[in-house]
């Protein structure tokens, strides 16, 4: 069995790695957010290239996860620790995918026919949600926890009124004898 300073060695630098993933993640949104309002294809092409890194270190973190439980077997606070990093490497991983989309849409896209969406703010209130909540995790501060559910409402509001202003302009497309097919790539990819 591994000395308790080595295993507590391990768990603070798997916190750690949660926290350099957050960072690395929400730079790469920001990076696309940019982008896409700078029409910059080679920083989208970095974007988009990065993916692996983020894939990479999510498999690292992963396996460090299912050693620790396997290995160690920690109990109560530990293992809520191990667990939620988990949870987090998945939702990481997953804004990391969205981020390389967003950051291909910046490549493919001309100019969007949905302008009235300000993917840029709405992209800027999640990042920040996501550092709020990786700080909240690095000091375990459960206030700070429920402010990043309370903000998810928010966010999930704009969202919606975001893709209802993408619904009406393929109304209003379809009304101006735009193609179908064209509105239809536009909305999906904005989506």
């Amino acid at each position: 069995m591994m000395a308790r300073d080595g295993y507590q060695d391990r768990l603070d630098g798997l916190r750690d790695e949660i926290v350099g993933m957050s960072e690395l993640v929400v730079g790469r949104l920001r990076s696309a957010l940019e982008a896409l309002e700078e029409k910059d294809d080679e920083k989208a092409r970095r974007v988009v290239e990065g993916d692996d890194e983020v894939n990479e270190l999510y498999l690292g973190i992963e396996k460090e996860c299912v050693e620790l439980i396997a290995t160690q077997q920690p109990v109560a606070g530990d293992l809520r620790l191990v667990v939620a990093s988990f949870k987090i490497i998945t939702d990481l991983e997953r804004v990391g995918d969205l981020a390389t989309n967003l950051a291909s849409y910046a490549l493919e896209a001309e100019r969007s026919r949905f302008s009235e969406v300000d993917v840029q703010e709405i992209g800027a209130f999640a990042a920040s949600m996501v550092e709020d909540a990786a700080r909240a995790y690095e000091e375990e501060d459960t206030e700070a926890c429920r402010g990043v559910a309370e903000s998810d409402e928010v966010l999930d509001a704009r969202c919606e009124g975001a893709s209802e202003r993408i619904i009406r302009g393929l109304m209003d497309g379809v009304k101006h004898d735009e193609t179908e097919a064209e509105l239809m790539q536009d909305a999906t990819r904005l989506l």
